[in-house]
């Protein structure tokens, strides 16, 4: 059975290799369909975008380290923190501070791709997971600005070199991920062979494709787009589909839905309009879809942080659920006043499940009712701890509406811990849901 599988996956990669390959060789042979756009602003938002991918399957691979110790798991969360850092520093960071980025990045994200591309080589488990981890954190970012600066700002012969090594270590990865699912079957390791492909033939067309500007959008930043939202679709079936002890077991099928039910969605959105580009779609009308997309995908990708953040105890509850709230209420479209009853005492469990169920009843209230304000209250009443989330909103019947996914996932999350739900609602006069936590 695994044998079928694998050749299943190795015919439908040697078909990606010769079509990315095929389109590779028409881009260089006629040099008018490689021509860039000259987008500073997309190109900040595209960077963005990797960044917060970056870091999210870094925090997606450290959790899991945490829960199994495997070095393989250590590895990639520091190729991925890495790269992602190496996005921040050198391009994200200087355009929002005004500044122009530049090309040392180049040397960090090929460092990162180093240590993924070694991945799947090691073996064993770490004793002292704890100590692991911060040493993998703090030597990513002690070891980033001497490596990234190996790439010369200005130098193109350097820069070529440093991309040149990288398309080198995907070539290995995409060789020694395929060659580890071979051997044990984990479907993670065909996505990152896929993954690595992807993104080889992207570092293959800077390469080959040299004079565009940092500031230039060009049609391989839309494949490495697609290649981090492939990523993200292949994190998210691995955590569906592994077993990490209870705890994780418990928690996979909320990262998945969270991945799957929100960035994932945007980044297909904007994988499909980077697709009309390509096939010719005036940019006058399709770039700006394609930034409205891009930017949801950046707040979408940051609410899951914050969600993991609290979830996987790397955060005080109150203090993890303030940022979310100041991140969701940054553009000043939703209003929200959050009273939190100190006394109150919350188990873990109840934690990850109030988080989420503010989450999506914020997010409600935002996205579908329209709301220009709503109230957060986690108190006491009668004896009995309670969560209540109340909107301005448009309201609706919930005798004949059932208020759609959102509403049943709030279902799912208090019945998990054993809470009793209660809803209000009417057409104009908002929205008000009260959750019960059991004594």
């Amino acid at each position: 059975m695994r044998d079928d599988r694998f050749q299943s996956f190795l015919r439908w990669q040697v078909m990606l290799m010769m079509l990315l390959a095929a389109t590779l060789g028409l881009f260089i042979a006629y040099p008018s369909l490689r021509r860039p756009w000259a987008e500073p602003e997309l190109r900040l938002v595209l960077a963005t975008v990797f960044m917060l991918a970056g870091a999210l399957v870094a925090v997606l691979a450290g959790t899991r380290f945490s829960v199994e110790a495997r070095r393989f798991d250590l590895l990639l969360c520091g190729g991925f923190l890495v790269m992602s850092l190496s996005w921040l520093a050198f391009t994200v960071g200087p355009g929002i501070s005004g500044n122009d980025p530049t090309s040392a990045g180049a040397g960090g994200r090929a460092f990162g791709w180093f240590l993924i591309a070694i991945a799947p080589l090691v073996r064993g488990r770490v004793r002292d997971r704890r100590t692991a981890l911060l040493g993998v954190v703090a030597g990513s970012i002690v070891l980033l600005l001497p490596v990234a600066l190996l790439t010369h700002d200005g130098d193109q012969s350097s820069l070529t070199g440093i991309l040149a090594l990288q398309a080198l270590f995907q070539l290995f990865a995409a060789i020694a991920f395929g060659e580890r699912y071979r051997r044990r079957g984990e479907d993670l390791d065909q996505w990152l062979s896929v993954v690595a492909s992807l993104l080889l033939f992207a570092t293959l067309g800077q390469i080959f494709t040299p004079g565009t500007t940092l500031l230039q959008v060009e049609r391989g930043d839309f494949l490495v787009l697609v290649a981090h939202g492939v990523l993200l679709v292949g994190l998210w079936r691995a955590i569906r589909s592994s077993e990490f002890g209870r705890a994780v077991a418990e928690e996979r099928a909320r990262v998945a839905r969270e991945i799957h039910d929100g960035l994932a969605q945007y980044l297909f959105t904007v994988a499909t309009h980077a697709s009309m580009l390509e096939s010719g779609a005036d940019p006058a009308t399709t770039l700006p879809r394609l930034k409205e997309a891009a930017l949801a995908a950046q707040q979408e990708a940051r609410y899951a942080i914050l969600a993991l953040s609290s979830a996987s105890g790397r955060a005080p509850f109150d203090s993890a659920l303030r940022r979310y709230i100041d991140v969701l209420t940054a553009d000043g479209a939703l209003e929200v006043e959050l009273d939190i009853d100190h006394a109150i005492v919350l188990g873990p469990d109840e934690q990850i499940e109030i988080f989420r169920i503010v989450q999506e009843g914020l997010a409600n209230a935002r996205r579908h009712a329209g709301a220009h304000r709503a109230w957060v209250e986690i108190g006491e009443r009668a004896g009995d701890r309670f969560v209540q989330v109340r909107d301005d909103g448009a309201g609706f019947t919930p005798e004949t509406n059932e208020g759609g996914q959102g509403l049943r996932n709030i279902r799912e999350r208090a019945s998990s811990i054993g809470a009793a739900l209660s809803l209000r609602s009417a057409p104009g006069h908002g929205t008000s849901l009260e959750v019960v936590l059991r004594g």
